[in-house]
Order: structure tokens, then sequence, then C-alpha cells
């Protein structure tokens, strides 16, 4: 019976003792997409992704408008032409078709590595400023606010505000 007496006070102090932890731990939130949309480096990577992007779109319009105009000079001089040649000029057709195909989809390839190169560095940047800001007012989670990311209700302290400051902006 003294075991059993012994166990429930342990148990009871067990229960109690991890109430009381859990209690103290402060919990903030902070919306990581507003955030990254007015941190000046993202403004910037973003202005060089739509450049690079803008650049790769020209470059293919301009494949696109060489083939059309391909196209149209092929089968005005068809009818001028051998069968040989006309097959000929459809097979080079469809490598140059291929070759625009093969040109979209590595530029896009390239756009996503550039975003992955631009982001990483500003992501990390962001993290350990939340860190830093978290750390100081003494909070043990940061959960982000973003409507669907989890946070039910946002009541805590919203550390938007002194993230940017810590940031500079």
């Amino acid at each position: 019976m003294k075991e059993v007496k012994k166990m429930a006070i342990a148990l009871f102090l067990f229960v109690a003792a991890t109430s009381f932890v859990q209690a103290q731990s402060k919990v903030a939130h902070i919306d990581v997409t507003q955030l990254f949309a007015e941190m000046p480096e993202m403004i910037a990577a973003e202005a060089d992704l739509k450049k690079l992007q803008e650049t790769y779109r020209a470059d293919i319009e301009n494949s696109m408008t060489e083939l059309k105009n391909k196209y149209t000079q092929y089968s005005n001089e068809s009818a001028s032409k051998s069968e040989e040649e006309n097959q000929k000029r459809a097979q080079e057709l469809q490598g140059f078709e291929k070759n625009i195909g093969e040109a979209q989809q590595n530029a896009q390839q390239e756009l996503q590595k550039k975003q992955a190169e631009l982001f990483a560095p500003i992501s990390e940047k962001a993290k350990a400023a939340i860190e830093k800001v978290a750390a100081a007012q003494g909070y043990d989670y940061v959960l982000d606010a973003q409507a669907g990311a989890g946070v039910i209700v946002a009541k805590g302290k919203d550390l938007l505000a002194e993230v940017k400051q810590e940031l500079g902006f």
C-alpha cells in the first residue's frame, strides 16, 4: 500500500512539474511571408529574377518568331521544291521546334536554380534575425502566423516589427 501511495505522489509531482514547465514556455508568432516581402534583399532578388525571366522570354519569343517565319517561307516555297527537299525542311522545322522546347526547359531550370541561389542567404538572414529577437525577448517558440501555416489563434506576441528593426528596415 505504501508503494502505491509513493507512486501516486511521484506521479502527481511529475505532472505538476511538467505543467509548471509548460506554463513557463513563451510563444510568439511572425508572418514570414510578409517579412520576406518587405525585405530589401528579397525585393532586389525578385527584380533580378524578373529581369532574367524577361531575357529568357525574349530569346524564346525571337526563336518562335524565326520558326514561324521559316514555316511560312517553306510553306510558300513547297510547291516549287522537290518532295525530298520538303522533307528535309520539315525535319529542320521539327528540330528547330525541339530546340525551342529544350530552351524553354533549360530556362525554367536556370530560373529555379537562380531563385534558390538568391533566396537561400536571405532566408538564413531572416531566420537568424528571428532567432536573435526571440532569444532576446525570452521566447521558446516562434510560429509562422501566415494563414494555413498551422496557427489557428495568434494572440501571442508578434515579432515582425522587432525582426524588421533587427534587419535594419
